[in-house]
């Protein structure tokens, strides 16, 4: 399935009925009066978080969304029918924002979760609501208020516990098959990953935790250089960061400048303000040296010295060969992991 995490829609809710005009007329009933029904209400587009979602996708196809017009008032003040209501489902942890003023109308972080982002007008009133005293018999009623018309902008992202990150190539996609059910693209090639990936983790006696392969990091992301600037919005939510480095005689680049490269994109990707600092900066991080099983010693010293000097926690890792996963696996659900 395609992955798709931002759209743009334009949502138009319904329009209210207007309001009747209409006198009692009944025999043996003279000068029965106004008896004009008020219009219903237009339908609201709403959107709701549905946990079976993981895409955009089906927004992507359809941009434009129009909730039912609220039905007339007619005599007898019998009131016009609401409009029906516009229901949106999409994943969990999707945003829904304003695109004239970029505000967020909704976090849709929790399963079920709703939100009216266009309301519908409100009905008119029948003559029936005009007749005083002075004026018995009002020859006016009110027109149904136009529903609200927005252009907004729909973006996911990711819930998941832990944000693997790295290079292309680091091995990403390689431990989080190894750790769980997740079974993504694997090549000797960049950028084989080109969409997020989730998997669950759970081992017996830990806490299970979600794990989100993220498309490999390259310099210049922020910029929109490689994959990574389309998704880095998805390692906002995680509780951790797991950086991979490369450590084998193979790999192409110093593992430190490897990590530097990485940790010079997080400070510079703001989504939303810039020049603010970037939360993801500050979340809790940790290092996995992978590939240990062709690793380059010198390469293996240099980066644990290196996160040892920065108090930075490291695991010299080979998820092909399965070495060093326990203990990651058990560091990372007590740092990340939630109840099962």
């Amino acid at each position: 399935m395609q992955f798709i995490d931002y759209v743009k829609v334009k949502a138009k809710a319904g329009d209210g009925g207007r309001g009747c005009v209409s006198f009692r007329r009944e025999k043996y009933v003279p000068r029965g009066g106004p008896d004009g029904g008020d219009g219903g209400r237009g339908g609201h587009i709403r959107f709701q978080a549905d946990r079976e979602l993981n895409t955009l996708l089906d927004l992507r196809y359809q941009h434009s969304y129009k909730a039912r017009n609220g039905g007339h008032g007619k005599g007898k003040k019998m009131h016009g029918k609401d409009g029906p209501g516009l229901t949106i489902r999409v994943p969990v942890g999707t945003l829904i924002k304003d695109a004239l003023t970029g505000d967020v109308l909704s976090d849709l972080d929790e399963e079920g979760k709703t939100v009216i982002a266009a309301e519908g007008g409100r009905g008119g009133l029948g003559n029936s609501h005009f007749a005083t005293p002075t004026r018995q018999a009002p020859r006016f009623a009110q027109p149904g208020e136009e529903g609200e018309s927005k252009d907004l902008i729909v973006e996911l992202k990711l819930l998941a516990d832990v944000g693997l990150i790295g290079l292309p190539n680091a091995g990403k996609s390689t431990l989080i098959s190894a750790i769980s059910s997740a079974r993504p693209k694997i090549a000797d090639y960049p950028f084989t990953t080109l969409a997020p990936v989730l998997g669950v983790v759970k081992a017996e006696g830990l806490r299970s935790f979600v794990v989100a392969d993220i498309p490999g990091l390259i310099e210049g992301a922020h910029r929109g250089a490689g994959l990574g600037f389309q998704f880095l919005r998805h390692v906002e939510r995680t509780r951790l960061l797991l950086h991979l480095v490369d450590i084998s005689v193979m790999a192409g680049q110093d593992p430190v400048s490897a990590l530097e490269t990485v940790e010079k994109e997080l400070a510079l990707y703001s989504p939303d303000i810039a020049g603010a600092p970037c939360p993801l900066t500050r979340k809790p991080r940790a290092v996995a040296g992978t590939k240990t099983d062709i690793k380059d010693p010198e390469k293996l010293d240099k980066l644990a010295k290196y996160c040892k000097a920065n108090e930075i926690d490291f695991f010299p890792i080979s998820a092909g060969k399965r070495e060093g996963l326990e203990k990651l696996i058990s560091y990372l659900a007590l740092k990340a992991g939630s109840p099962a």
